[in-house]
């Protein structure tokens, strides 16, 4: 059975199951030693959160028992059989010595076993704004159009009439012929074909297209000639039809 004082780090993090709980709260209300040892840790694992809030990893309660049991403190002090002279008070060592040095050696391995797991994690360092082709992606009205291009590869197309943008998802999409370039265009509803920009190279693309999307009522690619057209100069190899979906 795990000593009952091993366990003032564990419950000072909730760590515990919830019989560990019960059984360890009942050995604090006897246990004044454990008591100021979890109100250390408490107070350590407070200046933790205020620094990076954060859920803590799957494996911390297992790195924080592993981490205590290497340095255990001191068991708590017992009154000796008989009680010795008065020592001179001047040169008297102050009294829970050992206790407080064994609670900064536990609330150091409390320290490290957390920020290991942080140090691996680095929530902070994530994005929290989005790009535009994300904010596409993820909007509530977004919809989707794909199509599949056979041996030419696959697309898809996300319009988004709230951002009033489109994004287009290629896969596997071969290069447009020499001297040749895939360009976009947004269809009116007077069926007019308005320039969106033109493709990068390559077979996986993730491209945010150019212009107003709100009003369109389908998005084509055209094969033109180097450097795009003011307008289609041959029939789509591809058209999203989004008056479908609406």
């Amino acid at each position: 059975m795990t000593d009952i004082h091993k366990l003032t780090g564990a419950y000072a993090v909730d760590a515990v199951d919830d019989l560990e709980r019960a059984r360890f709260e009942q050995h604090l209300r006897e246990c004044e030693d454990c008591r100021h040892e979890v109100a250390g840790l408490r107070e350590a694992a407070a200046l933790l959160a205020a620094t990076v809030e954060t859920a803590p990893p799957a494996g911390l309660r297992d790195s924080v028992l592993a981490g205590i049991s290497q340095v255990r403190p001191l068991p708590p002090e017992t009154p000796a059989a008989a009680p010795a002279p008065a020592p001179d008070l001047a040169d008297a060592p102050r009294p829970r010595r050992p206790r407080r040095t064994g609670l900064l050696l536990v609330a150091a391995a409390l320290l490290v076993a957390v920020g290991v797991g942080l140090g691996a994690w680095q929530p902070w360092e994530s994005r929290t704004e989005l790009t535009a082709a994300e904010q596409v992606l993820a909007a509530s009205d977004a919809e989707t159009v794909a199509v599949d291009l056979g041996e030419a590869g696959r697309a898809r197309v996300v319009l988004s009439r709230s951002e009033d943008r489109a994004v287009i998802v290629t896969e596997d999409m071969v290069d447009a012929p020499a001297g040749k370039v895939y360009e976009l265009w947004f269809q009116t509803p007077e069926s007019d074909m308005v320039p969106a920009g033109l493709m990068p190279e390559g077979s996986d693309q993730t491209m945010v297209l150019e212009g107003s999307a709100a009003e369109a009522t389908a998005v084509g690619i055209t094969v033109e000639p180097a450097g795009g057209s003011p307008e289609p100069t041959s029939a789509p190899i591809a058209l999203f039809d989004f008056t479908a979906s609406s």
